[in-house]
């Protein structure tokens, strides 16, 4: 089971840093694929764009030379040049300045001039009508053959060319600059080349400051799967190392805490054992001997009588224990249900503190502020209350010092009904005040006041006030006093059943004997 529980936090502890490691990087490289993509789509089709007004523009530019330098003969519908030589300078050197071809053809498509020779591969070649067709409306741009017209794809921007016949502008012929798209493959091999680096410059950056943050993410999960080992084995010393207030520094902040609560459970539960073992072995070991003495005649038949009274003392004591025992079982199991009634507060410490009469009368203990509770009624389940207040006493009995005092006061407002039991003594340590409610805890550690407690009963009761829907408190002075306070909300109108009967009031520690 521990190799299991091993091989899976190791695996898990590997997958988490190479998942972030991989996610990482993939994110990085997508995100970069992405740029790379975007800006090579903006770029050529803000090259084309631009190619295009260019070619528009050497094209509209051959298309004035020719209307301004050359005649038209409208019979056998032929273009004249009047100064062939210098057009074709012109003409040249506008092709050489925009890095194209520049031919001209008639109404029919056929290649009157082209600009890379007087007799190239063009020259008995015709644009197709459909071409012809969409340069009628004042210009044309493609990127393609021109409808067959070249052997290779080309950017290629075409004009009519107009001239003024009989007063109106008629269309005489066509002219196409075309340029090839070695430049933009050329352009786009460069980008991808450049991307390329870039990315993988940016993912071996990346690959290491990642890989850095990942192990210093994962270390603290690292300490926490260690201690959990020594957890399972019972070494409850680990802590994880606080390096952060992120997340992770978090986490690693309640791990500790939660390691200081096992601890500290830990303690409360050998301490528990150890308790039981002594409560239980003591009272059993009291009782055997004693009624072993009886029936073998060890003891005489005149003093059965007092050592059955002793017997019976051990067998009540057992009893507390197991119904201690069964209180807490009711209140993890969610079984501790409430029975309420309204009731007397009166009664019931009297009662209780009639069944501490011996030690008191022993301690020579002073009563006070028990005036106060002759007519206070709660609405509350009666046994559990009992249980609570017989807690709390028995408290004040054991560590009230001798000629000291347990002073009772209550207090009732519009929302809860408060009930302090304070009693002289020793107090409460202020390291412990946080503790004294928890499950097993003593803080009579010797064990030289607290003989026979447990550590349950202040978790008992503080288990039943909160069942009620109220809570209990302590305060304390070392060597003057501790306070116990515990208060329930106010339910069926008590409030002001009590105002109006004024039978309550708040009191002060009045010195009042019983």
């Amino acid at each position: 089971m521990k190799s299991k529980v091993k091989k899976l936090t190791a695996s898990f502890s590997r997958s988490i840093l190479q998942k972030y490691v991989t996610v990482s990087l993939l994110l990085i490289f997508l995100s970069m694929l992405a740029l790379g993509v975007t800006m090579l789509f903006f770029v050529a089709d803000f090259w084309e764009r631009d190619k295009e007004e260019t070619l528009i523009e050497n094209a509209n530019q051959v298309s004035s030379v020719i209307s301004a330098a050359s005649n038209y003969n409208t019979a056998n519908h032929t273009l004249i040049i009047e100064d062939p030589e210098l057009f074709t300078v012109t003409i040249s050197t506008i092709a050489k300045s925009a890095d194209a071809n520049i031919i001209v053809v008639n109404n029919k498509g056929r290649t009157l001039y082209c600009s890379e020779a007087l007799e190239c591969a063009h020259t008995n070649k015709t644009v197709s009508s459909d071409i012809l067709g969409k340069t009628v409306f004042n210009s044309f741009f493609e990127f393609g053959t021109l409808d067959g017209y070249y052997e290779e794809t080309h950017y290629t921007a075409g004009v009519p060319i107009t001239m003024n016949i009989s007063g109106d502008e008629e269309i005489i012929a066509f002219c196409y600059v075309s340029t090839e798209s070695a430049f933009v493959a050329g352009l786009t091999m460069a980008m991808m080349k450049i991307f390329i680096s870039a990315a993988v410059i940016t993912l071996l950056f990346s690959l290491i400051l990642v890989s850095v943050l990942s192990y210093k993410l994962a270390r603290p999960l690292r300490q926490m799967s260690d201690a959990a080992k020594k957890f399972a084995v019972g070494d409850f010393s680990a802590r994880v190392s606080v390096t952060g207030e992120d997340e992770v520094g978090q986490l690693a902040v309640a791990f500790n805490h939660m390691a200081d609560s096992l601890t500290a459970s830990e303690g409360m539960r050998r301490s528990f054992i150890a308790n039981v073992s002594h409560e239980l072995k003591t009272p059993m070991t009291t009782i055997a001997g004693f009624i072993d003495g009886m029936l073998d005649g060890t003891i005489e038949p005149s003093k059965h009588s007092h050592y059955m009274r002793i017997v019976s003392l051990e067998v009540k004591r057992l009893s507390r224990l197991v119904q201690s025992m069964l209180s807490l079982s009711r209140i993890d199991n969610g079984e501790l249900k409430l029975n309420r009634n309204e009731f007397e507060m009166f009664s019931v410490i009297v009662n209780v503190l009639a069944g501490f009469e011996p030690q008191i009368s022993k301690k020579n203990i002073e009563i006070k502020g028990l005036s106060n509770f002759r007519k206070l009624k709660v609405d509350a389940d009666p046994d559990l209350m009992h249980q609570v207040i017989y807690n709390l006493i028995e408290n004040a009995v054991k560590f009230t010092n001798d000629n000291g005092y347990i002073a009772f006061s209550a207090d009732i407002t519009k929302y809860d009904i408060s009930v302090s039991i304070e009693n002289s003594g020793p107090g409460i340590p202020p390291e412990d005040i946080r503790y004294v409610f928890d499950r097993f805890y003593k803080t009579d550690k010797s064990r030289s006041i607290d003989k026979k407690g447990m550590g349950l009963g202040l978790f008992i009761t503080r288990s039943i006030m909160r069942l009620h829907g109220g809570y209990i408190y302590v305060e304390s002075e070392q060597d003057k006093y501790c306070r116990f306070t515990f208060k329930l909300p106010v339910i069926n109108k008590q409030y002001e059943k009590m105002k109006n009967k004024n039978t309550i009031e708040t009191t002060a520690i009045d010195k009042t004997e019983e």
